[in-house]
């Protein structure tokens, strides 16, 4: 979370996690102890779907906390997501979608409902005459503004039950998480996909 813009809590369009074939299934969690654990293929995998589980668990309480958040603003979860990606700079929407994790034609719904609602405005783009700049209006910043305070203590209040280093942690690994997906997509797209159906994790619900 990021106080001084009130950036959006993460939020996204997954579905719930499902069946991952028994892999991540409380009732058969390997209990983690000597590193050398990690060898174990089977381990690897209830990691696997242990973290995605959580991660689609998270997922839905980020969603419905930023749904109450955004509520006094007259935002949705959706709307602040969109308006929290432009406000230190213009992007066009197919940066937003890269940059928010979903995908360009739900990120450009969202973004002719702002502009229709006078929240945002599309600005020329230099780089690109066609891909158009989403920018956020006087009343659109002022909209995130107003969801300050409940961000702000919410922040507060999930620091003191984490802790500060704890919280700090938490957000740095979910940080290596992502780019390590990333790069793992990067070097070979087929590498996230090669995976025993057992361990696979499932897909997002379609949007």
């Amino acid at each position: 979370m990021r106080e001084a813009t009130h950036e959006p809590l993460p939020a996204g369009n997954l579905g719930g996690a499902g069946d991952l074939g028994g892999v991540g299934d409380p009732g058969g969690r390997a209990e983690l102890g000597d590193p050398a654990d990690l060898k174990d293929g089977r381990t690897q995998q209830d990691l696997l779907s242990r973290t995605a589980l959580g991660v689609f668990r998270l997922n839905g309480q980020f969603l419905a906390i930023s749904e109450e958040l955004a509520k006094p603003a007259g935002l949705t979860a959706a709307w602040w997501q969109v308006l929290g990606a432009v406000l230190r700079e213009p992007l066009p929407v197919a940066g937003i979608a890269r940059s928010m994790g979903i995908t360009r034609q739900s990120v450009q719904r969202i973004a002719d409902l702002l502009v229709a609602k006078g929240l945002a405005e599309y600005a020329p783009n230099p780089a690109h005459r066609r891909a158009k700049l989403l920018r956020p209006t006087e009343e659109g910043r002022g909209a995130v503004d107003r969801i300050g305070p409940g961000h702000a203590a919410l922040a507060a209040r999930l620091t003191a039950e984490l802790g500060d280093a704890a919280f700090a942690e938490t957000v740095r690994a979910l940080e290596r998480l992502a780019s390590a997906l990333d790069a793992l997509e990067s070097a070979a797209p087929s590498a996230t996909s090669s995976a025993a159906p057992s361990a696979a994790v499932p897909a997002p619900a379609p949007e």
